[in-house]
């Protein structure tokens, strides 16, 4: 098992052609839509064929791509046995006919189901290296004897798997992985984006925050294994030590409503705000204007975090972070070096972590100084990119 914390400038092409398949690509937010889109913009060309779900705005964002971005309905049919047959039967149809036209040199898939299986078998077919990437969360979630006999068999079939932490690569292993098919990449941040501002007053005064107010910021889908709920439920605890703060989170989810009800039942609400959805420079400023970053993970039915990408987002912007203990958590958020992590189902805690971070500000500057210096020296897109391209280089195909 190999494992990389990266660092780098920017690369050249590597002459490498892909078909790359995954349903997760932008125009949509998160960590995973935003690594194939960093990733292969940086090693691939428009020789470079990438087959992605259809969505709003798509268009525009294809015709800015420096690769070739083909869109397929990928939707589950509730009157389909599976629901998913039809994902299957298209993407395979649309890879075949895209590697027996291309000569790309690799096939890559974003996930294991339903991007892995479907690359197996135009690897297979056309004698093409195959990569898959591994978030951690799919190995814990999807759990129904067929899902998991799928995944290991198709896993133990790829020429190399991706995995996002080493939490991800010891599932890995447990599925049956041979331990020299994994490797450890952990994701970057565009760190062009994600940086420290000059001025913390001005920034903080531009959102509304007063020079008194200690704010605790979060990001992410509103669910409950993200622990914002816990966030909200341990402000009582900080307004009693005597705390002017303020909890504000960014990102949509099914949890809205009962974000707000405990807010309402704390008696917190007018100290919690929610944005919704936000532009990225939104969400570079209010990185920035945080005395801490909150994501306190914690598994929910299986449900855990692989690995954290927003946590290096907050380091990179120069703010401490508080974690939980569960999943891949531990290679974005080093303990008492670049942030705190705790068990996020206990309120008292993420309570006692707040606290402590909000009420030292010599601690907070020096968690948040030793957090930007590793965000800088070992998250570059550029340098993870470099790694990705040459993992199958000088591998015999067996």
């Amino acid at each position: 098992m190999e494992m990389v914390c990266l660092m780098g400038s920017r690369m050249d092409r590597n002459g490498k052609r892909y078909l790359v398949l995954t349903e997760k690509f932008p125009p949509r937010k998160g960590g995973s839509n935003t690594t194939f889109e960093e990733v292969y913009r940086r090693i691939g060309g428009k020789d470079t064929h990438i087959v992605a779900n259809s969505q709003p705005g798509a268009s525009a964002f294809d015709r800015t791509s420096p690769n070739t971005v083909h869109r397929l309905d990928l939707e589950r049919r509730p009157w389909l046995k599976p629901e998913s047959l039809g994902i299957y039967v298209k993407l395979f149809l649309k890879a075949l006919a895209l590697r027996l036209e291309h000569p790309f040199d690799e096939i890559h898939c974003g996930r294991v189901l339903s991007e892995g299986f479907v690359g197996w078998l135009v690897s297979v077919l056309t004698r093409t290296p195959l990569v898959i990437y591994a978030h951690g969360e799919e190995i814990t979630t999807w759990r129904t004897p067929v899902k998991y006999r799928f995944m290991r068999f198709t896993y133990r079939r790829a020429d190399a798997v991706i995995a996002n932490s080493r939490f991800t690569a010891d599932l890995l292993a447990a599925m049956g992985v041979p331990e020299g098919k994994i490797h450890v990449i952990l994701p970057g941040v565009d760190l062009d984006l994600f940086r420290p501002c000059e001025d913390k007053d001005l920034v903080r005064s531009s959102l509304g925050i007063a020079p008194e107010t200690k704010l605790i910021f979060s990001v992410g889908r509103l669910t409950r294994r993200k622990g914002f709920h816990q966030v909200v439920r341990a402000l009582p605890h900080l307004v009693g030590k005597g705390l002017q703060v303020r909890y504000v989170v960014a990102g949509i989810g099914p949890d809205r409503e009962y974000l707000l009800d405990i807010a309402r039942e704390c008696g917190v609400a007018d100290r919690v705000r929610l944005l919704g959805a936000v532009t990225d420079d939104e969400l570079v400023r209010w990185y920035q204007a945080a005395d801490v970053f909150a994501m306190p993970n914690y598994d929910v039915d299986n449900d855990t975090e692989g690995f954290g990408k927003v946590y290096v987002e907050a380091s990179a912007c120069k703010t401490p972070s508080v974690a939980g203990r569960t999943g891949g958590t531990g290679d974005a958020v080093l303990d008492g070096v670049t942030g705190l992590r705790v068990d996020g189902s206990s309120v008292s805690a993420v309570a006692e972590a707040l606290q402590r971070l909000l009420s030292d500000p010599g601690l907070c500057s020096q968690l948040a100084e030793q957090g930007y210096r590793r965000a800088v020296t070992e998250f570059s897109w550029d340098a993870a990119a470099v790694k990705i391209a040459g993992i199958l280089g000088g591998w015999d195909r067996r």
